[in-house]
Order: structure tokens, then C-alpha cells, then sequence
């Protein structure tokens, strides 16, 4: 599954840091200047799972494959970009590719670090994003009015559509994204072939001084202030230190240096857990001797459509899963032993598969 998250924000307040921190496969410029990201940068990220590793306590496996999904780092935006200030368009399409966006903001003050903007302002550094975004929308959202404006006069199906994107376009003149409308299943193909900017889901990082990364400070609580009608989630990290803890392989180095500052676990496990969440995904397993691995499928799928991220061939022919419980197998200690005692359930094609079931399919092609 390539789903993408897509890490913006202005010049200069961590995004490439933060890429660099927790992309296993990329490694990103991170430098003093504007546009030091050019072209996007894409990473893999292993999303931590404890429950992987206690899967593999039991079954000692030759190998634990954790699940995975994509970071984008992408070039800094500039006020204006909408009409194509800085690297504006192409910043813009890369944002339309992803399908959740890691919004960073700098709340930290230091003179060594560039800052066009002025003050250390959050709240503004946000609106500037917003509102270059909006006004793509706004732009993508007008044309398709005027296209279908006469036919729609004419065609019923198309009246509804003409109606859905007059919502929108009334939403984002007043300064609002399309993720705060709320659309019917029969509203949303209206937009779906627009890929509007401001409807994609958003998690904030605030970017905060090392004395900060416990508390938050005075900059994070105004961002948090300023979203909490968002129903999206504020992560406040040190950018830095988080990708000093990634650079570390010696897991009693990296356990020395958290205790040093006083961490149980890196931020930047927090995000990765959000943003999974955040694109509405879970995790299945497989667990066997040769392998214990984690599986991305969205929620709400059914066995079929989770066997095919294995394979397209176990979709196609499916014939049943045999799914236990996570919880069950952990607590009777094998496969055997759920079989044993009726925890092994087996079930077909309508199935929809729960966050931590293990699993296997049978299928006949």
C-alpha cells in the first residue's frame, strides 16, 4: 500500500530534520537557506509495534518484519505560492500527491536560524500555509464551476454536483478548509477529481526548543489554541534531538541518551502511531517460523482485500481465514494452543478484519 504523508511548512522550520529523523531509506539536506528542498524527498518508516516483538517472543521467528508507510519531505512554501512564488505550483502539486499532511511549525526562537517571516509566530505561520492552499482550491474549485455551470442547468445529476462545489467555493472564500464540510457519499465524487488540497486530513508538529519538549511553551500552546476546533492532533518534539535518538544503533545508547532527557519512548513514535491513525490504518500479522510480520490495510477491510496486500492471488482466490485474536494468542501462547482451546476462529469473505488479528489465509488459484 503506498499511501503517503507529506511533511510542509515554511522554510526553515524542520521539516528536512524531521524527515531525516524518521525516514529509514532517505536522507534529506537540511540546510540554513530557503529551498534547500527542491525536489520531494520519500522515505520508508517502520511503524514501532510492541505487540510485533511479542508475537516474535513466542514464535522465534528467523526474521520480524515490521510494517512500513511513506514520508514525503517537501520543499518549503512561501506566502504567494498559490500564484507561484517561490516554488510555488510544483510545491503545490507535491502536496496534492500525498494523502495526509505533517504540517511542521517552527516554536522556537534562534537568531542563527533564517527567518523571512519576521517574529516567531506560529499562529501566522499557519494561516500562510492555509491560505496558499485555500486558494489553489479556490482556483481548481472555479474552473470546474464554469465548465459544468451550463450543463447543470440541464442535467440533474450535474445540478447536485454544481451545488456541492457552490458550497465550497462559499467555504474557502471565508478563509476554510474543505476537511471542516461534512459530505454525503453521494456529494463527494462532486470533488473527488479535483484532489482539493485543504481536504486532506492534517497532523501539526510543533517544532519547540530542547527546554520545551516535555512542556510544550508559550508558541505551542497559541498553536494549539488555534486548532482545537480542527479535531487534529499537535505533536510537540525537538527536532533535533529526535534525530540525534535516530542516528543511534546501539539500542543501550539510545536508552542511555532518552534517560539523559528524561524520555520513555521518542517522539517521533507518537507520530508515526498518529499519522498511521491518521490515514485510517491498522495492522494485521502473520506469525510463523519463518517469518513474524506486520501487515498495513485500512480499517474497515474485509479478509479478502486484507489477504491481497500479501498477494493479489490470495484475494482472488480466497477461500477462508483462520484468525485468532491477538490478545488470545498472546495469553495461550501459540497457534496450537488457541486451536486447542477454540480461540482459532475461521471465517470467509465477508469478514472484516480488527486491528492486531493474526491470521492465515487459505486460498486456491
Amino acid at each position: 500500500m503506498a499511501l503517503q504523508a507529506g511533511i510542509v511548512g515554511l522554510p526553515n522550520v524542520g521539516k528536512s530534520t524531521l524527515f531525516n529523523a524518521v525516514s529509514n531509506s532517505a536522507k534529506a539536506q537540511a540546510s540554513n537557506y530557503r529551498f534547500c528542498t527542491i525536489d520531494p524527498n520519500v522515505g520508508l518508516v517502520d511503524v514501532p509495534d510492541a505487540r510485533l516483538n511479542k508475537l516474535a517472543e513466542l514464535v522465534h521467528p528467523d526474521r520480524i518484519v515490521p510494517t512500513q508507510i511513506e514520508i514525503v519531505d517537501i520543499a518549503g512554501l512561501v506566502r504567494g505560492a498559490s500564484k507561484g512564488e517561490g516554488l510555488g505550483n510544483k510545491f503545490l502539486g507535491n502536496i496534492r500527491e500525498v494523502d495526509a499532511i505533517i504540517h511542521v511549525i517552527r516554536c522556537f526562537e534562534d537568531e542563527n536560524i533564517l527567518r523571512d517571516e519576521g517574529a516567531i509566530n506560529p499562529v501566522g505561520d499557519k494561516e500562510i500555509i492555509d491560505i496558499e492552499l485555500q486558494l489553489k482550491d479556490l482556483e481548481s474549485v472555479e474552473k470546474k464551476l464554469s465548465r459544468i455551470e451550463k450543463q447543470a442547468r440541464l442535467d440533474p445529476k450535474l445540478k447536485v454536483e454544481y451545488e456541492v462545489l457552490v458550497r465550497c467555493k462559499e467555504h474557502l472564500e471565508k478563509g476554510k478548509s474543505i476537511r471542516e464540510l461534512d459530505f454525503t457519499k453521494e456529494e463527494r465524487p462532486a470533488i473527488a477529481d479535483l484532489f482539493l488540497l485543504t481536504e486532506k486530513p492534517v497532523l501539526y508538529v510543533a517544532n519547540v526548543d530542547e527546554a520545551s519538549m516535555h512542556t510544550g511553551n508559550k508558541f505551542s500552546a497559541a498553536l494549539q489554541e488555534a486548532v482545537k476546533n480542527e479535531k487534529a492532533q499537535v505533536i510537540i518534539m525537538n527536532n533535533s534531538i529526535e534525530a540525534q535518538i535516530s542516528e543511534m544503533e546501539d539500542p543501550a545508547d539510545k536508552q542511555m541518551f532518552m534517560e539523559e532527557y528524561k524520555m520513555t519512548e521518542p517522539a517521533l513514535d507518537r507520530l508515526i502511531h498518529s499519522t498511521y491513525k491518521l490515514l485510517n490504518l491498522q495492522t494485521y500479522f502473520t506469525a510463523g517460523v519463518q517469518e513474524v510480520r506486520a501487515w498495513t490495510i485500512h480499517e474497515g477491510w474485509k479478509a479478502p482485500q486484507a489477504a491481497s496486500v500479501i498477494h493479489t492471488d490470495f484475494e482472488k482466490g480466497f477461500i477462508k481465514a483462520e484468525v485468532i485474536a491477538y490478545n488470545d494468542f498472546v495469553t495461550l501462547g501459540s497457534e496450537a494452543a488457541c486451536r486447542d482451546a477454540g480461540k482459532l476462529r475461521i471465517e470467509g469473505k465477508e469478514y472484516i478484519v480488527k486491528d492486531g488479528d493474526v491470521m492465515h489465509f487459505r486460498f486456491n488459484v
